[in-house]
């Protein structure tokens, strides 16, 4: 019982460490980055979902995975949005990382997703 525990208690730090790795950004502050043609915002939701509707001026991560360096700006301060389905997906975090690994110093996650756009009434990029 006390490895369980400790093993529970491993997985559930761990959890939290992982989640803070980038910070949030809401619906709002993403729409003003479009709004402001300011920063890059990167779909990790697959090239079929992309098609269908995306956040307007929004990246295929899927279709750009090994030319994403190409496809970002040379300022590592510019701003990148990953996001994907919702809240509980974690798509995202496949091109959040990938914009670190690449030296890019402020990428957001924008955690209501794909999902959370389209309730808060915001465009869609067919």
């Amino acid at each position: 019982m006390k490895k369980l525990s400790a093993v529970l208690v491993a997985i559930a730090l761990a959890a939290v460490a992982f989640a803070g790795e980038f910070k949030e950004i809401s619906v709002k502050e993403v729409r003003s980055l479009v709004d402001a043609k300011k920063g890059v915002i990167i779909d990790a939701n697959g090239t079929e979902s992309f098609k269908n509707g995306r956040i307007p001026g929004a990246l295929d991560y899927e279709a750009l995975k090994g030319g994403l360096a190409k496809a970002l700006p040379k300022d590592k301060n510019t701003t990148i949005v990953a996001y994907c389905g919702g809240p509980k997906c974690r798509a995202y975090e496949s091109a959040a990382k990938a914009a670190s690994e690449l030296g890019y110093k402020d990428i957001r996650h924008l955690v209501a997703g794909i999902s959370g756009w389209k309730e808060a009434g915001q465009p869609i990029e067919k």
